[in-house]
């Protein structure tokens, strides 16, 4: 998400305005914000689309989905002008923020600043959660059930996760941790690192790639797994019992073996940067 300047007033208005270039020499950008809740029962499904902004995803106690909308933007009637679409039905809620139809670029002294919305969610576990943003990072705090995360230009975290989650940056590092029983992990340049938690059992294929990054794959002691990992210009290397390192004619090093009674096949590739299989 490009956006330099620090100072931000918060301001719970909704207001329109018109098209043009603003000059502010306080070097400020303005943050509306306005909340919606949704009521939902369990297997419902999320989904969340912004042009530009961050989203946070939490999990909570409560029984409704709360959403915290931020519009940003150089002044007030810009930053209150920014469209969100906001729609349930039955069980499935819809939030997009699409991209203003006239851009309204904000100049201060030596910043420049692009409007945005970004969306910070809390929500009932067991959902199945969609969060997509062109530009801009991806956050995600013990979520359980089915999640979906991209983004075109940001960074992916997700902490505390159990289910079936996958990830997708096109420029942006990607983390993972938790309990997880499918995974699907890619960044076009990155690195990642997967944390496998105790009680984590595929059921089905997991795959893990990057252009150009190194990967770290953490494992528990008693985690069952096929490993293929192949590196086409880094270093491969596992210290688990039942792996065994390979190199091809190319110089790309590949490690391969089972873990524990072997199973679904874990694929990790990367284009450039080393790969590391580890116990946690």
């Amino acid at each position: 998400m490009r956006n330099y300047i620090r100072p931000a007033i918060a301001i719970a208005v909704l207001a329109s305005a018109g098209a043009g270039c603003v000059i502010n020499v306080d070097g400020e950008e303005v943050v509306v914000k306005e909340e919606k809740r949704f009521t939902v029962s369990p297997g419902a499904e999320l989904m969340l689309t912004t042009f530009d902004g961050s989203i946070q995803l939490q999990a909570s106690d409560g029984p409704d989905v709360v959403v915290e909308i931020q519009k940003r933007g150089p002044d007030r009637d810009a930053a209150a002008a920014l469209e969100v679409k906001a729609t349930q039905k039955g069980n499935r809620i819809e939030l997009e923020a699409p991209a203003p139809r006239v851009s309204r670029e904000f100049v201060g002294i030596g910043n420049f600043n692009s409007p945005s919305v970004s969306f910070v969610v809390s929500m009932p576990k067991g959902l199945k959660v969609t969060a997509t943003t062109r530009d801009g990072s991806v956050k995600s705090t013990n979520v359980a059930g089915d999640l979906t995360i991209r983004t075109e230009d940001g960074s992916v975290r997700v902490e505390g996760a159990s289910g079936r989650i996958s990830l997708e940056s096109g420029d942006g590092s990607i983390h993972a941790a938790g309990r997880l029983d499918a995974l699907h992990a890619h960044t076009g340049d990155g690195s990642i690192v997967i944390e496998a938690d105790e009680g984590s059992a595929m059921r089905e294929d997991w795959d893990v790639s990057t252009g150009d990054g190194s990967i770290v794959f953490r494992v528990p002691d008693a985690f069952s797994a096929e490993i293929d990992a192949t590196s086409r210009d880094g270093s491969v290397r596992g210290d688990l019992t039942g792996l065994e390192r390979a190199e091809g004619t190319s110089g790309q090093e590949s490690l391969r073996g089972r873990l524990g009674s072997g199973g679904h096949t874990v694929k990790l590739r990367s284009g450039d940067g080393s790969i590391r299989v580890v116990n946690r």
